[in-house]
């Protein structure tokens, strides 16, 4: 009867070859590690400077659209609809609104003292509390309007708006004279690159703007959506804004970063699969070489097993496990060295640190099934010898 090796006596045969012969064993796995290593560094680093530049490219507003109404026939300035906001938030790939409208007949001053006719240019204009989530702007100081603020005379200043009306952080909840009626200045905003219209802007409540003749419509719509659909919702925007006539109203463009973003992540793709293939087969190549080599090494070794009663699928068990676990030995530790490559690269750089899950799994997985592969024909090479061929080969 045949004897049957259990999963442990086949580990500890297969490992036998790496035990006796730790430097070449050592010296193959830092091969098949570094192949590894430099396939994840390379997908690493490159992963990361993309996250990088993707959120480079996201400050200049790649899914971010504004829809504003254009002229009637006789040259008129049409009215989106009041539930326009509502309409283009139920799109699905919208992913933020928000909205401001621009309030008419209403000026903002230092003082009570004040010409008149020196408005500085400053609009007033009345933004709904999710406004600076949507545009991506940020405050400076104070705060922004919230639910409570924007029921009562707070305003918010733009970047040029505080300057031209000579407000600061130096001096916090100062008023200024807006509409013939004191308003607390409770924030400033930084420069807003993607709606500029805000610098110059004074922001009042939705709530507030009305005691002033607010008629509720908007002005402006400001919406974020998914990147993969930012054409999509696009071409629908006009129609959602303003059911009856969508001719009659304007939506801006996709930005051209946003073409700019996908044409790299393009080219970066195709270049990191090319490189993790190349690294894959380097590694492959390495791992049949060192067994076709330990199988010539070994033949005497082979020989007396098979004389003291070993059978073929028993030798082919040990070189193919002994090819298995020089490839997992590789392969983890270059995971680790490609991880710790691209975690000191990125930081240096001041880059996020980005390794995908599928390239670590992916290399140790194709690593090994790699070397079960290249260990196959020195396997079966190995079990084919005959005792005394091999015996005698020494």
């Amino acid at each position: 009867m045949t004897a049957r090796l259990s999963f442990l006596d086949t580990l500890r045969v297969g490992s036998f070859g790496l035990r006796t012969r730790p430097a070449r064993a050592v010296l193959s796995a830092l091969g098949i590690a570094i192949g590894i290593a430099a396939m994840l560094a390379v997908i690493g680093i490159s992963t990361s400077s993309r996250e990088d530049l993707d959120r480079r490219l996201a400050l200049l507003g790649i899914n971010l659209l504004t829809v504003a109404p254009g002229e009637s026939p006789d040259g008129e300035l049409e009215h989106l609809a009041p539930d326009a906001v509502s309409m283009i938030h139920r799109i699905g790939p919208v992913i933020g609104v928000s909205a401001t409208g621009v309030v008419d007949g209403v000026n903002v001053y230092r003082n009570d003292r004040v010409p008149v006719l020196e408005t500085g240019g400053i609009a007033v204009v009345a933004a709904r509390t999710d406004l600076l989530d949507t545009v991506g702007a940020k405050v400076a100081y104070g705060a922004f309007l919230n639910e409570a603020t924007a029921r009562f005379p707070a305003v918010v200043l733009g970047s040029a708006a505080a300057r031209w009306l000579g407000v600061g952080d130096a001096s916090p909840h100062q008023q200024v004279w807006l509409g013939a009626r004191w308003f607390t200045v409770v924030g400033i905003l930084r420069p807003a690159p993607l709606a500029p219209e805000l610098d110059t802007a004074a922001l009042i409540g939705w709530a507030m703007a009305a005691e002033f003749g607010f008629d509720g419509y908007p002005t402006r719509i400001y919406t974020r959506s998914d990147e993969d659909a930012v054409e999509r919702v696009q071409r629908i925007l006009a129609a959602t804004a303003n059911p009856e006539h969508p001719g009659r109203v304007r939506v801006s463009r996709p930005s051209d970063a946003l073409a700019a973003k996908r044409a790299t992540d393009e080219t970066l793709n195709g270049l990191l699969v090319g490189l993790g293939a190349v690294a894959l087969v380097i590694g492959g190549i390495g791992v049949a070489n060192t067994m076709v080599i330990s199988v010539l090494e070994r033949r005497a070794e082979v020989g007396l097993r098979r004389a003291l009663g070993a059978t073929r699928g028993h030798i082919r068990h040990q070189f193919l496990t002994e090819s298995l676990l020089l490839s997992l030995l590789g392969g983890a530790a270059g995971l680790l060295l490609g991880i710790t490559v691209t975690a000191i690269y990125s930081g240096v750089r001041g880059w996020p640190t980005v390794v995908p899950v599928w390239a670590s799994a992916g290399g140790v997985g194709a690593t090994v099934l790699l070397g079960a592969i290249a260990g196959l024909y020195p396997a079966m090479r190995a079990a084919r010898l005959a005792p005394t061929e091999a015996l005698l080969a020494q």
